[in-house]
C-alpha cells in the first residue's frame, strides 16, 4: 500500500486495522452462521419428510384384484394442506394418487427409483419443494411413494437471518471501530507522555531521563532504550567536550612556547648563536605540533571509516619481537629486562603496520611508566580459537576508576611527567582503534605484580600449535644480555 494513502496517526492506522480485522472476522462469522442454519434446516424439514413417509405409507392398502389403492381420510389428508403433498405410482408408472398440493410437480423417474430414500429439491411454478421418493411395498406389491413439503417458509426464515447479518454487520463495525479508537488512544497514551518527556530533553539537559513506570511492557522497553541512548549521548557529549578542551590545551602549549621563545629573541639584540638556539627550540615545539595534528587527523580518517586497512596474515609472535627489538634500546637506558613467552604460528589477519604500531605504543607505554630496572613480560598464545597478546609491566598501576578513561584521549594520569617525556596522551587512543580497527579488543587489568597488563584480542585465522616455546635465550642475544 502507498505510503501517501496511510493516515498519519498511529492512532487511526491501528483503528483501522482493528476494524478491517473485525470485519473479515463478522463476515466468517456470519457466513458459517448462514449455512449452519441452512443446514439445521434443511435437516429439520427432512425430518419432517420421513415423518410424512411414514403416515402416507401408512395409508395404502392393497385390493382383491391385487391394486393399490390410497385409503387416507382426506378430511386429516397431509396431501391435502397447504405446502405439504403425497403422489402414488404403480411400478409400471400409473398415477395411483396426486395431492391437489403437490399435482404440479413432475412425475418421479421410475428407473431412478429404489429402496433407499431419495431427498431432492424441484422448482415448480416459481416455487421451491423438498420431496423424499422411494419405493415401497403393500402386501408384496410395489409402488412408488413421493412426500413433499414447499421450501418457501424456510427460504423466507433464512432470508430473514441473511438480512439480520446483513444489517448487524455495520453497526458491529462502527461500535468497534469507536471501541478501537478508545482503546487505540488510551494505549499510546503512554507513548504521547515519553513523546512530551523527550522533546524537553535538549542538548544542555541530556542528564534527564524518560520515566518508567513499568519496565516490563513494550513501552517501559522503549522508554529503558531511549535512556540508554541519552546515556550513551550524554557520555559522548562529555567525551566531545573533554577533547575539545585538551585538544585546545595541548595545541595553545607548544603555541604558547613558540611565541614565547619568538617575543624574547625580539625583545633584544642577541648573537647569532642564540639566535640559532631559538630557532631550534622554535622547530621542535612546531615538531610536536605537527605530530600532534597528524595523530589528530589520524584518529579523525579512523573515526570517518575512511582508513583503508590492507589486511593480510600476520604473525602476531613474530610481530611482537620485531616491535620489542626496535624498542630495545629504549629499555636498556632505564636498565629495564624485556621478557617474550611466545606460541609457535599464532596467526591473525591484520594490517600489519596498524597492528604493529598499536603493539608498539602499549610497549612503549610500559616502559615509560616501569620501574628503572624492571621486568617487562610478553606472552603470545592461542585460548578458544582467539589470539592473545598480554603485556605486563612494573608500574604504579592503573587506579579502577580510571581504567574506563585510560583509552581516552589526551587523558593522563600523570600530567606533569607525560609533558616531560613528549607524550601527547594519545598512544593508548591510538592503540584502541588500530586493535578495533582490525576486528580486536584491548583492555587493561592489574597484574598480580603490582603493576598493569595490558591484554589484546584478536580472532585467530587459523588453529596454532599447541606447544609454547620460551623464547628467553633469543631475547637474551637480541639485547645483549640485557633480557
Amino acid at each position: 500500500m502507498n505510503a501517501r494513502w496511510l493516515p498519519s496517526s498511529i492512532r487511526l492506522r491501528l483503528t483501522g486495522w482493528y476494524v478491517l480485522a473485525l470485519c473479515l472476522m463478522l463476515i466468517a462469522y456470519a457466513g458459517v452462521t448462514y449455512v449452519s442454519v441452512r443446514h439445521e434446516f434443511f435437516e429439520q424439514l427432512d425430518d419432517q419428510l420421513h415423518d410424512d413417509f411414514e403416515s402416507a405409507e401408512a395409508s395404502l392398502s392393497r385390493t382383491v384384484d391385487g391394486r393399490i389403492v390410497w385409503s387416507g381420510d382426506r378430511h386429516h389428508d397431509p396431501g391435502d394442506e397447504e405446502g405439504r403433498g403425497v403422489d402414488v405410482w404403480s411400478a409400471r408408472g400409473e398415477a395411483i394418487y396426486r395431492s391437489s398440493a403437490s399435482s404440479s410437480l413432475p412425475g418421479a423417474v421410475l428407473a431412478r427409483i429404489s429402496e433407499t430414500p431419495q431427498y431432492g429439491s424441484t422448482l415448480s411454478r416459481g416455487a421451491r419443494w423438498r420431496t423424499l421418493t422411494q419405493m415401497t411395498t403393500v402386501d408384496g406389491v410395489s409402488a412408488v411413494l413421493r412426500v413433499s413439503r414447499s421450501e418457501e417458509r424456510l427460504h423466507t426464515q433464512l432470508w430473514e437471518i441473511l438480512i439480520v447479518l446483513i444489517l448487524g454487520l455495520p453497526v458491529a463495525v462502527l461500535f468497534a471501530g469507536v471501541g478501537g479508537y478508545v482503546l487505540a488512544r488510551r494505549a499510546l497514551m503512554p507513548m504521547d507522555r515519553l513523546a512530551s518527556e523527550a522533546h524537553r530533553i535538549t542538548a544542555d539537559r541530556l542528564h534527564e531521563r524518560l520515566s518508567v513506570p513499568n519496565p516490563d511492557d513494550e513501552v517501559g522497553r522503549l522508554a529503558s532504550v531511549i535512556n540508554d541512548t541519552l546515556a550513551r549521548l550524554e557520555s559522548s557529549f562529555d567525551q566531545l567536550r573533554r577533547f575539545t578542551a585538551d585538544a585546545s590545551h595541548e595545541l595553545r602549549t607548544p603555541l604558547a612556547i613558540i611565541r614565547g621563545i619568538g617575543e624574547v629573541g625580539l625583545g633584544e639584540p642577541r648573537t647569532p648563536i642564540e639566535y640559532k638556539e631559538a630557532m631550534g627550540s622554535m622547530l621542535e615545539e612546531v615538531d610536536r605540533l605537527t605530530n600532534l595534528v597528524d595523530t589528530l587527523l589520524r584518529l579523525s580518517h579512523g573515526d570517518a571509516g575512511t582508513v583503508r586497512l590492507m589486511k593480510e596474515p600476520v604473525d602476531l609472535g613474530h610481530l611482537a619481537n620485531e616491535v620489542v627489538s626496535s624498542l630495545m634500546i629504549l629499555a636498556e637506558e632505564r636498565g629495564q629486562r624485556l621478557r617474550m613467552e611466545l606460541s609457535d604460528h599464532v596467526w591473525v589477519s591484520a594490517d600489519r603496520l596498524v597492528l604493529r604500531e598499536a603493539v608498539a605504543n602499549i610497549i612503549d607505554n610500559a616502559i615509560k611508566y616501569s620501574r628503572t630496572g624492571g621486568t617487562i613480560d610478553l606472552r603470545v598464545h592461542v585460548r578458544h580459537e582467539q589470539a592473545i597478546l598480554e603485556i605486563a609491566d612494573e608500574g604504579p598501576g592503573i587506579a579502577p576508576e580510571h581504567r574506563q578513561r585510560i583509552f581516552d584521549r589526551f587523558f593522563r594520569l600523570d600530567e606533569a611527567r607525560s609533558r616531560d617525556s613528549g607524550g601527547t596522551g594519545l598512544g593508548l587512543a591510538i592503540a584502541k582503534w588500530a586493535v578495533e580497527a582490525n576486528g580486536g579488543d584491548i583492555t587493561v587489568e592489574d597484574d598480580a605484580r603490582r603493576g598493569s597488563m595490558f591484554r589484546i584480542v584478536l580472532p585467530a585465522s587459523e588453529p596454532a600449535a599447541a606447544s609454547i616455546n620460551v623464547n628467553l635465550a633469543t631475547v637474551h642475544k637480541q639485547s645483549g644480555g640485557h633480557a
